[in-house]
């Protein structure tokens, strides 16, 4: 919901962070956050030879965060930096079916660094630009012969002006879903389906009208394009997206064939790993779709297939009770590989076609967060608590093997020791979570933080952390939970909190900490909390709860529910959870007590968020912060110019860093 901010043989359960063999030469610095670099989209070549990926890192200098094409051999021997252009960014690699191309998408040459398709050489040499539209592509698929690229392409703003000195015009407003963060004011502009000829670069338009598409997939005889869409009346009133597949030819009738792709619930175009898969005879479809609707992201997503001519849908995976993403046939279309979410971990499993049990083949104790395939060979993207993100092959049988080194530098740190946890809730719910104790510290009576994950319908996996090795490399202890709320433990264990936040999942996010205290790690006389999104408002709802917190960081949250009606982008999430304020008033006024009863707060706290959050607007911040400020509390409330919910600039990154670090420091040593 709020910032869905959402695995080899088994590990030992206890200790994840292995020490090096050589000795640690430092600690963990804020101004590391420059030199880490974020490896992602991993895609290996038709003939598995080799696996193009992305690495984004943040330039000091220009202040801005810069994405760049690398390209690593199977067998680990060669990498190669394919784009490089200062002041750029690549993103979205993918082969061509003959693996002789690799497009990308990119806002390079562009003033208004809308991003087009670009396709380069994977031997070398320039790229070439093949779109030219005047808004972003937001996503595209080669078909299988290599000729066409099917695009998904949003509206022009007819009512944007490059003339910065002339009147904009009114926004005028229609829709009951309105805004959408980074997006901004929903008007009638919409995500559109085309097809490009590689050759002429000519683009035929196959959708239109008042709906978007996303998510396309070429059937594989290249005669048909599947797609994701809301293509009924009054969308915005539902979760609802469809699958589509029409011939790939202008005129074409699209025909919804499947109900309830997860696709986002609250979103105004589909997001997430749920792209349709066609199996290699095209009979059959694989989808990702949602659980029960009322119970929106609580609801495990699960695997299905469907006719591709329409009929009966086959769900696979609903007993698995998890969530599941990224489907892929096999060769011999027997079996779907695809993601797994469960319990801290994200593994890599497989099913046949027709059902059975799910098996895992692929993570240990670690995510595994993106995989591609290709004749038995997998590229997956793997973390652990010790390890940033990195490229790992896979051919089936050995364990995955690590293909990428993009962080090296981090082996000359001391990083801290993360330990899996257990422990009871105190209505004797057992919860999951981790904890951090600096590197070479004694262990014990730290000072000690407890962090808050967002969504809530996320979970703290098996992966780095720099927020967490930074606050345990200034001497704190860390103290993470998983609590009811969170995926990867089932759909009861998430829908707990369902139109009741702020009341269990307070006692497990409690737990946590009393188990750090129980231990002997935690000092109770110093304990501080934070969190972003959702972990910002729960961080609200903990100190309304309990006193003994000496210091608060709370970020991008809310606390006035009840006020924060038609402020923001979770209008069908609210309706279908809490149902309308005027009905419902009871449930809308509880949930809000950390603001209508923020006399309870005693805890100075630190309010930050950016001034562009349309995902959850900064004035719910600050309604805090006045009500603390009225109390007489020792508050501060810092905002980030020009900052949606994520926080991106890097400078202001490297800012809530240090800040989080002094206000600990200022209340807690």
């Amino acid at each position: 919901m709020f910032c869905n901010f959402r695995v080899a043989a088994l590990a030992a359960l206890s200790l994840l962070t292995c020490v090096p063999a050589l000795a640690a030469q430092r600690l963990l610095a804020v101004d590391d956050m420059f030199q880490l670099r974020n490896v992602g989209d991993p895609q290996i070549s038709p003939d598995g030879a080799w696996v193009a990926y992305t690495v984004s890192q943040a330039d000091q200098k220009e202040d801005k965060s810069f994405s760049h094409l690398f390209m690593t051999s199977f067998d680990g021997a060669h990498t190669v930096q394919l784009t490089a252009r200062a002041k750029e960014s690549e993103s979205a690699p993918r082969f061509s079916p003959d693996g002789n191309y690799l497009a990308f998408l990119s806002g390079r040459a562009d003033d208004k660094k809308n991003d087009q398709l670009w396709m380069m050489d994977r031997t070398g040499g320039e790229a070439r630009q093949l779109t030219d539209f005047k808004a972003d592509v937001l996503d595209y698929a080669w078909s299988p012969d290599g000729k066409h690229v099917a695009l998904i392409v949003e509206d022009e703003d007819k009512d944007a002006s490059d003339d910065k000195d002339k009147t904009p015009k009114p926004i005028v407003i229609d829709r009951f879903r309105f805004m959408q963060d980074i997006v901004g004011y929903l008007r009638n502009g919409h995500d559109h389906l085309y097809v490009l000829d590689v050759e002429s670069r000519e683009t035929e338009q196959l959708t239109s009208g008042n709906y978007s598409e996303g998510m396309p997939s070429w059937s594989p005889d290249g005669k048909s394009i599947a797609f994701v869409g809301k293509r009924h009346a009054n969308s915005d009133h539902d979760a609802d997206w469809g699958l589509f597949v029409m011939a790939a030819q202008k005129g074409a009738e699209p025909h919804r064939i499947a109900d309830q792709i997860a696709a986002g619930a609250d979103a105004d175009r589909p997001d997430g790993n749920t792209t349709p898969a066609w199996s290699p005879d095209g009979k059959s479809i694989a989808i990702v779709q949602q659980g029960d609707p009322k119970l929106i992201e609580y609801a495990p997503d699960h695997l299905s297939v469907v006719p591709s001519s329409g009929g009966a849908v086959r769900a696979l995976t609903l007993a698995l009770d998890r969530n599941v993403g990224s489907p892929h046939w096999s060769d011999d279309g027997a079996s779907i590989q695809f993601l797994v979410e469960d319990d801290r971990t994200e593994y890599l499993a497989r099913i046949a076609a027709d059902g059975g049990a799910v098996e895992r083949i692929a993570g240990a104790r670690n995510a595994i967060s993106a995989f591609s395939a290709a004749h038995g060979q997998d590229a997956l993207l793997i973390a652990s608590p010790a390890m940033p993100s990195e490229v790992f092959v896979f051919d089936g049988h050995s364990p995955p093997r690590q293909i990428s080194h993009q962080n090296e530098w981090l082996k000359d740190v001391k990083l801290a020791p993360v330990q899996e946890t257990s422990f009871k809730s105190r209505d004797g719910t057992e919860v999951h979570g981790f904890l951090l104790t600096p590197p070479e510290s004694s262990g014990r009576h730290l000072p000690t933080i407890l962090r808050i994950h967002g969504g809530p319908q996320s979970q703290y996996p098996l992966a780095f952390s720099f927020e967490w090795q930074i606050i345990a490399a200034h001497g704190y202890a860390v103290v993470a939970a998983n609590p009811r709320g969170s995926t990867g433990r089932g759909e009861a264990y998430a829908a707990a909190i369902f139109a009741d936040w702020g009341n269990k999942d307070v006692q497990d996010e409690l737990g946590a900490v009393d188990d750090a205290v129980a231990k002997g790690v935690a000092d109770p006389q110093r304990l501080g909390v934070g969190g972003w999104s959702y972990g910002g408002m729960l961080t609200n709802y903990v100190i309304a709860s309990d006193t003994r917190f000496r210091a608060a960081t709370s970020g991008a949250s809310i606390s006035d529910i009840l006020g924060g009606y038609g402020n923001d982008q979770y209008a069908y999430d609210y309706e279908t959870e809490l149902g309308t304020p005027w009905k419902n008033t009871d449930v809308w006024m509880k949930i809000s007590y950390p603001f209508l009863h923020a006399d309870r707060i005693k805890t100075p706290t630190l309010f930050l968020g950016g001034d562009k959050d349309m995902n959850v607007p900064l004035h719910n911040g600050e309604q805090m912060y006045q009500a603390e400020k009225s109390l007489g509390l020792d508050t501060e409330l810092v905002i980030y110019p020009g900052q949606f919910h994520g926080i991106t600039k890097p400078s202001y990154v490297r800012d809530r860093y240090q800040r989080y670090l002094d206000w600990y420091d200022g209340h807690l040593k």
